[in-house]
């Protein structure tokens, strides 16, 4: 039989003392009841002139014993007056020397405990200030200056509570590095578990503008916590009690696997169903959209500078005729350079796909390049099923037994037709990049200037070894002007200032000159050796929310569920401009929440690619890069057929890397059309038919077409 537990009531007392300074004062109180009652006790058993001395002064008799008790007067006037006896007197004095007792001692000792207790809990976090109207972040690392500067530049007056279990003076001292004290004073610090649904009451999570669950990198669990943490929030607020609901929910997963997983899997339905906006986040991938779609970082140290601009990695904008292909070189296979390569492949594509010559090809460099070209394929097993890739090893001479060089189609499940159709193509090389073969093939690819446009992302875990290789690339890296993207973890500021002392305005450019070989000089101006290089990947700016790219997501989705599926039509323009633009937004917004998971990243990734089309438009036009002035022009036929074909390679490439699958023969709609009906709900399970060459394509290509003739409207309704 089990002992029953025997807890002594000092210990009740201590926790009751110790657990609210407001119980300090209940139990003081409650000694001056104490007190009192004795008081008139004692006054009652020695005597009862006291009464007679109460009634000639006309004082209440149940008054007089809390006189003696807070009033050092009232004694001395009753010792001095001739009704008091001295037993009175000595219970006078008596209830007087406990008075002083509890009003100079304990009363001033319980204050100053109080203040000194406050000061602790506000100093550690333990005091809840915001009700509703704020921004919360559960956790902290080093990631979380970016997210609050994001909030800020939103709303300069925003307040933004974050909840960690970690020391508050420790996270206010890190913040104060990035924060000034005006900005530190919109910033609450409390502490408590991100993943307790008794922390969400005091910091009133469900009345927040935005939830941000961000954790800590450095757990190696922090995707499960994190999760646990989305499911905790689901239950709080699903507490009938609980009537409000927060904006909208964004979850930061530092796997990459994970990441990729919730793109296609409804996890948190449950949470959406609530009515909440759901955002997973990755900070690699994040990286990689400010990199190729927003294309601009800002500097941590200057908030309120004009973003800093990437260089396109596509040049001005590629035409159809354009005889270069896109050409992206990672140094390493860590997390951020197969994030970056896996974004590049979702929105790299380009109107001159027309031959083997011009995918963009993506290159990995890496020491371990044999080992990892196997993971990355096997994560991307579809994807490979049908392109082949490239492999090359740079370690050591040529042997008998060595790997075959070149081409690689040991993955594929396709041939002919069906196969080596994609308009993106991988390629990976075993070697050391600080060794001669590798720097010599970097050499070549940089003087190359008329077959590609190279970029170079030096994206090892050692961020001394990216700088280093990144100060002493190949000259024809830094002579042809080749942009090289340089991975930093927390200050951009050493790389954004070494370039921009290298860029030059023409007035002083450098001259440089050489010898031809007819004997004539040639002479171009030139920025200095280190103008094009650009550092990403840091810690203090690593988030960068695309609002303009969801909103156009959510208008893709809007004209595909409002389309006529019997004519593969759109709403005609004339319609749309003739509705209220909240009422399309409302509807927008309703369909978006009602969509699955893939559907919706689907529609992003479309959108994602909307900046990359409209270069290539701008180019075709004979326009610069940045020119808008006729991005709300109607598109040719010419021009929407080219924009047609692009958004089919990048939806091929899209569906194949999220997981989706070519249809093999026996499953094929379009090989046994007697049974489509039947074949084509095979797309539940990720087999899709329509992953094909454009040309293949039945009637749904005339949806490509309608959607390219839609993207002057989408910017002319998401440029506000």
């Amino acid at each position: 039989m089990k002992k029953k537990v025997s807890i002594s009531y000092s210990l009740r007392f201590d926790r009751t003392l110790s657990h609210d300074p407001f119980r300090q004062v209940f139990i003081l109180l409650g000694i001056l009841v104490v007190a009192f009652m004795l008081s008139y006790l004692l006054l009652s058993i020695f005597g009862g002139d006291w009464q007679e001395y109460c009634e000639a002064k006309q004082i209440n008799e149940w008054v007089f014993p809390l006189y003696l008790l807070i009033d050092g007067n009232a004694f001395s006037n009753f010792y001095n007056d001739d009704h008091a006896s001295k037993g009175a007197v000595f219970a006078a004095c008596l209830t007087y020397v406990i008075g002083v007792i509890i009003f100079t001692g304990m009363i001033i000792s319980v204050m100053t405990n109080m203040i000194e207790l406050r000061v602790k809990d506000h100093k550690e976090g333990r005091i809840h200030y915001l009700k509703s109207g704020h921004y919360i972040i559960l956790g902290y690392d080093e990631m979380v200056p970016s997210f609050i500067t994001h909030i800020f530049d939103g709303d300069k007056d925003a307040y933004v509570l974050i909840l960690t279990s970690t020391k508050s003076t420790e996270i206010k001292e890190k913040l104060r590095n990035s924060f000034n004290d005006e900005r530190m004073k919109h910033i609450i610090v409390n502490y408590g578990h991100k993943t307790s649904t008794e922390s969400y009451k005091g910091i009133h999570l469900e009345a927040a503008e935005h939830v941000y669950i961000i954790g800590n990198h450095s757990k190696p669990a922090h995707d499960a916590i994190n999760v646990e943490c989305v499911d905790s929030i689901y239950r709080y607020l699903s507490d009938p009690k609980v009537t409000q609901r927060p904006g909208g929910i964004t979850c930061v997963f530092k796997d990459l696997d994970t990441y990729a997983a919730f793109k296609t899997s409804d996890i948190f339905k449950k949470v959406t169903d609530l009515g909440l906006e759901f955002t997973p986040y990755n900070f690699y991938a994040g990286w990689a959209k400010q990199v190729f779609v927003k294309r601009e970082y800002k500097e941590f140290d200057n908030p309120d500078a004009e973003p800093n601009k990437y260089p396109a990695v596509y040049g001005d904008g590629i035409k159809p005729d354009d005889k270069k292909k896109v050409h992206l070189v990672f140094v390493g296979t860590t997390n951020f350079a197969v994030a970056f390569a896996m974004e590049a492949a979702h929105v790299l594509h380009f109107p001159n796909f027309d031959n083997k010559d011009k995918k963009t090809l993506i290159t990995f460099i890496d020491k371990n390049a044999d080992k990892e070209k196997d993971e990355f394929i096997i994560r991307n097993r579809h994807f490979f099923e049908v392109q082949p890739y490239y492999y090359y090893d740079l370690t050591s001479e040529e042997k008998e037994d060595m790997e075959p060089q070149g081409i690689r189609t040991d993955f594929l499940k396709f041939e002919g037709k069906n196969a080596d159709f994609l308009d993106v193509e991988f390629e990976f090389i075993k070697g050391d990049v600080f060794s001669k073969k590798v720097q010599d093939k970097i050499s070549g690819w940089a003087d190359d200037t008329t077959g590609q446009y190279l970029s170079i992302f030096l994206a090892l875990s050692d961020q001394r070894q990216n700088f280093v290789m990144g100060m002493n690339m190949p000259d024809n890296v830094y002579n042809n002007e080749i942009p090289v993207f340089i991975r930093q973890d927390r200050s951009d500021n050493f790389v954004t200032n070494l370039r921009k002392t290298d860029e030059r305005d023409n007035d002083h450019k450098l001259i440089y000159t050489i010898v031809k070989a007819d004997g004539l000089l040639d002479t171009k101006k030139r920025d200095a050796r280190y103008a094009n290089i650009y550092p990403f990947g840091m810690n203090e700016t690593a988030y960068s929310a695309d609002n303009r790219s969801l909103k156009r997501a959510k208008l893709i989705n809007y004209l595909h569920e409002t389309a006529n599926y019997e004519t593969y039509k759109f709403q005609g323009i004339l319609v749309l401009d003739s509705m209220p633009e909240s009422r399309i937004w409302e509807e927008a917004n309703e369909k978006w929440h009602k969509l699955t998971v893939a559907l919706k990243w689907s529609n992003l990734y479309n959108s994602y690619t909307i900046r990359t089309k409209l270069a290539c438009l701008r180019a075709m036009r004979g326009l610069s890069i940045d020119d808008k002035s006729h991005d709300y022009d109607t598109l040719s036929e010419d021009e929407v057929d080219v924009m047609a074909k692009m958004e089919h390679n990048r939806w091929n490439v899209e569906k194949l890397l999220m997981g989706y699958r070519k249809a093999h023969e026996n499953e094929d709609k379009y090989a046994h059309g007697d049974f489509a009906d039947k074949l084509k709900k095979n797309k539940d399970l990720f087999i899709h038919h329509d992953i094909r060459p454009f040309d293949e394509l039945n009637i749904i290509k005339e949806l490509d077409h309608e959607f390219s003739r839609y993207i002057p409207w989408i910017m002319k309704m998401t440029e506000k």
